[in-house]
Formats: C-alpha cells, sequence, structure tokens
C-alpha cells in the first residue's frame, strides 16, 4: 500500500477480530510497514501477535487513521479512551453496524472527521463490498484514504446520505445470509428429487459461487444472463415461471425480506 501518510503517522486499529484480520492481512501484503499499525484489542489471534505490530501500548499521538472495528454493543466503552483523538485530523472509519456519524460526533468532538461504513462477510475472503458516508470534516483526500484502506477487502461504494445506510445493511449487509439460505433451499429441493445430501450441496454451492462469478465479469446485466440460461419452453423456463411469479415467487418475497431488514436497521439505529 503506497500511502505515505499512514506509514508515517500511524494507523490505529481499535478491535481485530475476523474483519479486522482480513483488512490487516491485506494491508501488510499491501506493503504497509507493520510498525506503523497500532491494535488495540484485549483477545488477539495468535496471527495477530506474530505479525509485528505495535500491541496493546499506548497509541501514537496525531495517527492518520483509527479504524474503529469493535462490536457496536462495546463501542461505548472502548472508544471515549480514544476521545483526545478527537476534533483534529486524525480521521475515525468505522466498520461497526448501527452506530451513526452523530454518536461518533457526539463521543469525539463535532470537529472530528468520521467515514462510516458498512462491509458484509465476504470480506474474509476478499470479496466484500463495503459503502461508505464521510461527515462534512471527513476530506476528499480522507475519502480516499478510507476507499484504499477498505480496498483489501473488496469494492467500495459511496453513498450520497447516511439514511440509505438502513437499505444497505438490508441489501448487502444481511445478503448474505440470504444467498446462504439460497444455496440450502436448493440443495434440500435436489435432495428431494432424489440427489444425495453431499451432491446437492456440492452442485448448490458451485452453482451460486459460479452465477454469481459470472454476474461480475460479464458486460450483460444479470437480466440478459438469466434470458441467456432460458430455452424457449425448456426446463429453465418452467423453474423460471414460479420463481418469477409476481404474487408468489421471489420478486415481492425479497422486497418483503430486505424491507424487514432495513426497518429493523433503523429500529437499532434509532434506539
Amino acid at each position: 500500500m503506497q500511502n505515505s501518510e499512514i506509514a508515517k503517522r500511524g494507523l490505529v486499529l481499535l478491535g481485530c477480530g475476523k474483519m479486522g484480520s482480513a483488512m490487516l492481512e491485506g494491508w501488510l501484503a499491501g506493503g504497509l510497514p507493520a510498525t506503523s499499525v497500532w491494535i488495540s484489542d484485549p483477545n488477539p489471534s495468535d496471527w495477530v501477535q506474530a505479525q509485528g505490530v505495535h500491541l496493546n501500548v499506548a497509541l501514537p499521538e496525531n495517527p492518520a487513521i483509527v479504524l474503529v472495528a469493535v462490536k457496536p454493543q462495546i463501542m461505548r466503552d472502548a472508544l471515549p479512551t480514544l476521545a483526545p483523538l478527537g476534533n483534529a485530523d486524525t480521521l475515525f472509519l468505522s466498520v461497526a453496524a448501527g452506530i451513526t456519524i452523530a454518536t461518533f460526533e457526539d463521543m469525539l468532538g463535532s470537529d472530528t472527521p468520521v467515514i462510516r461504513s458498512i462491509p458484509n462477510t465476504p470480506a474474509a475472503v476478499k470479496q466484500g463490498i463495503t459503502a461508505i458516508i464521510g461527515n462534512a470534516r471527513a476530506s476528499e483526500s480522507q475519502m480516499q484514504m478510507a476507499e484504499t484502506l477498505l480496498s483489501a477487502i473488496g469494492q467500495t461504494v459511496r453513498l450520497e446520505t447516511e439514511d440509505q445506510m438502513d437499505a444497505v445493511t438490508g441489501l448487502s449487509g444481511s445478503g448474505p445470509a440470504y444467498v446462504f439460505h439460497m444455496i440450502e433451499c436448493l440443495a434440500a429441493a435436489g435432495e428431494a428429487q432424489g440427489l444425495a445430501p453431499d451432491l446437492a450441496m456440492t452442485l448448490a454451492k458451485a452453482t451460486v459461487a459460479g452465477s454469481g462469478a459470472l454476474a461480475m465479469q460479464a458486460d450483460e446485466p444479470p437480466s440478459q444472463l438469466r434470458v441467456n440460461v432460458t430455452s424457449p419452453n425448456g426446463t429453465t423456463q418452467a423453474g423460471l415461471e414460479v420463481l418469477m411469479d409476481k404474487d408468489t415467487g421471489l420478486p415481492p418475497l425479497m422486497v418483503q425480506t430486505i424491507d424487514a431488514a432495513t426497518k429493523r436497521s433503523r429500529e437499532l439505529a434509532n434506539g
């Protein structure tokens, strides 16, 4: 990672579980010196301890960025310890779900640059997608710095307003669970047609993974990729007539699913 500002001033990682470790692995592989990283985590893994980073020691006085990766429920205990870094030019980048920019500004000071982000669990295999939104104090260079850091775990997109975060949470944040359940359902349906459980699951996982990869790499939109698979009056069309039914098929079910998750995200944020 060619980011001299981070290398010079330092990066603080508050919390280093699965998500934090995935990011750290990407940063180190990209060339960020381990000596430029400070980690604060009460239960660091053996892997983290072996990376040569500054672990659970005094933090630098003016780091370029503090990446907040602790669980939301312990945020209110962990964050006040970093309040001395607020109201300055240290960027606070959060990957914690449900914690608003206003909450960070209340705890750190209203002049603190804050970027809120929502990654998803495929970040663990560097196939995630992360949506970000910054406050008025976050500069364009800081937004780019956040995107560079988050690129270690996949793609990034920018939002226009923070209230879009709830819909993002419902779609891409919770979405992997919907896809995993679809794999379960595909496999179970294959079993119902006489396939052995292991075979049905192997077919289901490979079908979803391969289709996702094709959707990402193809120039055509998913709607056209669907048409490409569908021969007139063939097997795919027979299945799609059930799946695409506007009253009982997947379209209304998916709308209801993401609506429920989005509403719950709003409730938690306002709770």
